[in-house]
């Protein structure tokens, strides 16, 4: 007697060596029978409908563009396929806090211009002091979506989750933070 899962993992089997022929409509099938999952599972890692999304297009990509290199004999082709979705979550997250980072960076560069040499102390000094105070004039909440990225590193999923906070609402705070800082930082720096 066959089960529903022998059944659909046969089936999927079946769809991966079509699509590695170029069957169009295979590919289709397959996406309409797992592209539901493997979104939820996108949005539960990435905490941000958009990107899962995106994601999710190129996990299909891949299985399209790799279908002839899936081999039953090392697993279920279902559990290649959450393996593929994970990768690309995980990139995007990885790829997000760099971009964050490179953000933070550049909007610091704009305004403190890099210690040339020891004469510059008192200079940097300042700007040291211009930066905290900056800091301290921003809402709580902004602050601490920084503070969390830049100076623990933690990405905006990892900061979402310490927080309890939704990915979007932290997304939104560090960019309005970085806004803000930039705008603070240059009056505070203007006005000496």
């Amino acid at each position: 007697m066959t089960t529903a899962p022998e059944h659909t993992q046969h089936s999927d089997a079946e769809l991966i060596r079509a699509i590695a022929r170029g069957d169009e409509r295979a590919f289709a099938r397959l996406y309409d029978l797992h592209s539901p999952i493997l979104l939820g599972l996108l949005i539960r890692i990435l905490r941000d409908r958009a990107e899962a999304e995106d994601a999710l297009q190129e996990v299909f990509l891949q299985i399209w563009q790799r279908a002839s290199d899936f081999d039953e004999a090392r697993g279920r082709p279902f559990t290649w396929f959450v393996t593929i979705a994970r990768s690309r979550a995980i990139d995007r997250l990885r790829s997000q806090k760099s971009r964050d980072r490179v953000a933070l960076e550049t909007a610091l560069s704009d305004v403190v211009p890099p210690r040339r040499d020891a004469s510059d102390d008192a200079i940097q000094s300042e700007h040291n002091e211009a930066i905290h105070r900056a800091l301290a004039e921003l809402p709580e909440e902004q602050r601490r979506a920084l503070l969390l990225a830049y100076f623990e590193g933690l990405s905006q999923s990892e900061i979402a989750a310490r927080l309890n906070e939704p990915l979007g609402t932290i997304k939104t705070r560090a960019r309005s933070g970085l806004s803000k800082l930039r705008q603070l930082l240059q009056h505070l720096l203007d006005v000496r």
